[in-house]
Parts: C-alpha cells; structure tokens; sequence
C-alpha cells in the first residue's frame, strides 16, 4: 500500500485513500480474528483472497493508467525519465508481492493445509513442484543429508518464484503443476513485461 499511495494521483483509481482503507477494512479483522491461522475458517480464507485481489486490481489499474498516460499531452508530467523509471520501479515490485501473495494464498490449498503437514512432500494438492521435492521423491532416504526432511516452502519461496517470473518470464527451478499455477504465472510475466518494456522504452526515448 505504501508502494501504491506514494504514486501520482494520476496513477491511480479516485482518491488515494480508497486503497488502503479497503485493505484495511480486511485486514485489521483477519490480523485479530485468525493471526496464525493454524484453523481457517472458509471465511477467512475468502477474505484473504478477496484481499490479494483488491491489491491486484489497483495495481493493474495503475499499469493501465500508466500506459494511458503516453497517449495524453495533459500528462507530460510523468514523462521524466527519472521519474517514470521510479514509478515503474514501483508497480512492477508492487506486482512480484502481489503474485507471491497469490502462490502463497493458493498452493496446495492455502498456508494452512500446509502448516498441518510434516513436510512438503506430505503436502495434498501441491501446485508447484520446489527442488527439495523434487530431490525427496527421487533420492529417497539418501536425500536426507542434503536438504531437510522437514522442509516447507514459507513465503520467501514464494517471493523468489514471483521475482524470478517477473524478470525471467519463466519459472526458474520452481515447475508450475496446476493450471491456475500456469495461469497466474503467465499474468505475472505479462504484466512485468509490459511494464519492463513500455516504462523502460519510454525512458530511453526521453533521454536527451
């Protein structure tokens, strides 16, 4: 939310406060009703995703206005190569946290399916596929000493996956198993190349 009020009002969807006071209005319930989450309720969990998708929508909008504004006289404002490369800076970070919370949200049926399994090879459902599974399930018992048995993707992992998508616009070490996986990652990637692309375009061309 700091990443998108800081943009120029012309970035973003009617007054500034709209966003974070609609995160909030989630949020603060979520943070004091179920701050560990170890039983979620079907409640919470649509709250949680509604949430992500709240963040997703202004963000996008701000990729959109972004684009719109090249196509304005009125805008020219924005049109500092300085500028605008901070800007974009913004909304693309903006976009790697917002899809690393979608990983985090959906994998394997949420964090709290996964917070009651031994290890991530115990995981139902899993949507990624993380190198340490992939080495538990090939290596067996001589895996062990090399990767914990224990191990569990926390939202690092998933921050990595979405910083990886959205500089390489491909997964890296991380295979996408679900269609929704594969789907979200191609969004991610699109989104971050049309921001790379036009926003770093634009600035060049504005370098005298």
């Amino acid at each position: 939310m700091l990443l998108y009020i800081t943009l120029p009002p012309r970035l973003t969807i009617g007054p500034t406060w709209i966003a974070p006071v609609l995160v909030l209005v989630l949020l603060i319930p979520l943070s004091i009703l179920a701050p560990h989450r170890h039983v979620e309720t079907r409640r919470s969990r649509f709250a949680s995703i509604i949430l992500i998708a709240i963040v997703n929508f202004f963000n996008l909008a701000s990729v959109l206005l972004l684009i719109a504004s090249f196509f304005r006289p009125e805008t020219r404002v924005l049109h500092q190569p300085g500028f605008l490369l901070r800007i974009g800076s913004q909304i693309w970070f903006t976009n790697i946290l917002v899809f690393a919370l979608w990983y985090w949200e959906l994998d394997a049926d949420g964090p709290d399916s996964r917070a009651h399994a031994s290890s991530a090879t115990e995981v139902l459902n899993a949507d990624f596929l993380f190198p340490q599974m992939q080495m538990s399930i090939a290596g067996g018992e001589a895996m062990t000493n090399c990767i914990d048995p224990r191990w569990k993707a926390q939202f690092f992992d998933y921050f990595y996956l979405a910083f990886v998508t959205a500089t390489a616009f491909s997964p890296a070490d991380v295979v996408p198993l679900s269609r929704w996986a594969k789907a979200l990652m191609t969004a991610e990637a699109l989104i971050s190349l049309i921001t790379i692309a036009i926003v770093l375009a634009r600035a060049i061309s504005l370098i005298e």
